[in-house]
């Protein structure tokens, strides 16, 4: 169902795929959105080990949740910041897109524990992430991206 990559030799293994997905901080989560228009925003995400899943935390309306709310299936693009190798220019990037379909999960007990683990990821400040999960929990949407394809690439921009 889903499409090979056309130059194998740039395919990274499941393994790199899933390093990039944890050590990153952000991505593009694209949706279905309205009139058949591709929406894609920026999102903050964890991946959790335990399940293979990523999750992402929102507010409780809007476009994105209107757009999951129509259509679950989804696309979730991660890139790292690249590097150069010594006298060159160009930039070696390793990406990562994941195909699969979301849900909202509504346990109090989960949203606290991914928003915690997604906190962490930013910032050591328990006092900091104790106070926003205990104002913010409640309100909180937590979405599980269940993956059914992921690839990854690495690439010379040159």
């Amino acid at each position: 169902m889903f499409r090979e990559l056309t130059r194998k030799n740039k395919q990274l293994s499941n393994d790199d795929c899933i390093n990039i997905l944890i050590k990153e901080k952000r991505g593009v989560l694209s949706v279905n959105g309205d009139e058949g228009y591709p929406y894609g925003m920026p999102m903050n995400h964890f991946y959790n080990e335990a399940d293979g899943c990523i999750y992402f935390h929102c507010g409780q309306n809007g476009h994105r949740l209107d757009s999951l709310k129509a259509n679950n299936k989804v696309s979730f693009c991660v890139y790292d910041e690249g590097c150069k190798n010594d006298g060159e220019w160009a930039l070696n990037i390793k990406s990562v897109i994941v195909f699969g379909t979301t849900e909202i999960i509504d346990d109090i007990a989960v949203i606290i524990d991914i928003s915690e683990k997604l906190s962490r990821k930013f910032t050591d400040d328990t006092e900091y992430i104790e106070t926003e999960i205990r104002n913010y929990a409640k309100n909180t949407l937590l979405i599980r991206l269940n993956p059914e394809h992921i690839c990854g690439k690495a690439i010379k921009e040159s």
